[in-house]
């Protein structure tokens, strides 16, 4: 049986082992053995005895600045990886699995590079990397691209996920839009629906995403703002006048958020 590699990025302070723990136990409860997950990072300390990890691909340039993509993800782009060999899943550090695994190492052309489709911007073909499949090496051109103007490159494409999309060899295809779910665009309800409903995990959904600010722990705490506790509808709504908002009006209103409770269920270790 062919053995599903799966890895992860962790640089800096921003995630801790637990993320790369819980990511495992997400993986393990959703996939058909053999799996492996590797974590590519600076600190592997705290990590589960199942995960392998190696040390942050070499990759000698100055990451842009000034511009919202995560460029570090970069690193993963050149010949090697670590010994892995052939194809490999990208999964970030702060979604939800919520389903099986399997399909994505089938789904596309065996040696493309398949890509979760972005549906932010629902008109534009651009993938979401978050999620996606590539064989070791194949993207080593693209870093090249990269390496010799990253901050002009970043200024053109602004995010990594467009640059992927456009400059992939071969081109990029996609993993039908109902198994990558986007957060805040797929599970949360529209205002004013979302003073009624908690955010829904949609039918089908086998990853759900988090881009941006919000973030599982607190989709799970029904708040966009962490260092703000959960607030009632009357306080939130009382909000708009007593001048505890940060937002204008409109923002305050859209951001309101019941507690997603699954998350519970499929968040954990």
């Amino acid at each position: 049986m062919t053995l599903k590699q799966i890895i992860c990025i962790k640089w800096g302070a921003k995630y801790g082992p637990e993320y790369v723990n819980r990511l495992y136990g997400m993986v393990a409860r959703n996939i058909t053995p053999p799996f492996t997950l590797a974590c590519f990072t600076d600190d592997p300390s705290g990590l589960r005895p199942e995960i392998r990890h190696f040390p942050l691909p070499r990759f000698d340039v100055t990451m842009p600045t000034g511009t919202p993509g995560m460029w570090p993800k970069s690193r993963l782009w050149g010949p090697r990886l670590g010994d892995l060999e052939g194809p490999v899943l990208f999964l970030d550090l702060d979604l939800i699995v919520t389903g099986s695994l399997d399909d994505f190492f089938t789904h596309g052309p065996p040696d493309g590079v398949v890509v979760a489709r972005n549906p932010v911007r629902p008109l534009e073909r651009l993938g979401q990397t978050s999620v996606f499949r590539f064989p070791v090496g194949k993207l080593a051109p693209m870093q090249a691209l990269f390496a010799a103007d990253p901050q002009g490159i970043a200024n053109r494409y602004r995010y990594e996920q467009r640059f992927l999309t456009h400059n992939a060899p071969g081109g990029v295809t996609f993993f039908p839009s109902a198994w990558v779910r986007h957060f805040r665009q797929n599970c949360q309800y529209p205002f004013p629906l979302n003073y009624a409903f908690a955010p829904r995990l949609p039918n089908g959904a086998k990853i759900v995403i988090f881009p941006g600010a919000l973030k599982p722990h607190e989709a799970l705490a029904g708040t966009y703002d962490e260092a703000r506790p959960h607030l009632s509808r009357r306080e939130h709504l009382a909000a708009l006048f007593n001048g505890q908002r940060s937002e204008k009006a409109f923002a305050h209103l859209r951001h309101y958020l019941l507690p997603a409770r699954w998350v519970a269920e499929h968040w954990r270790e």
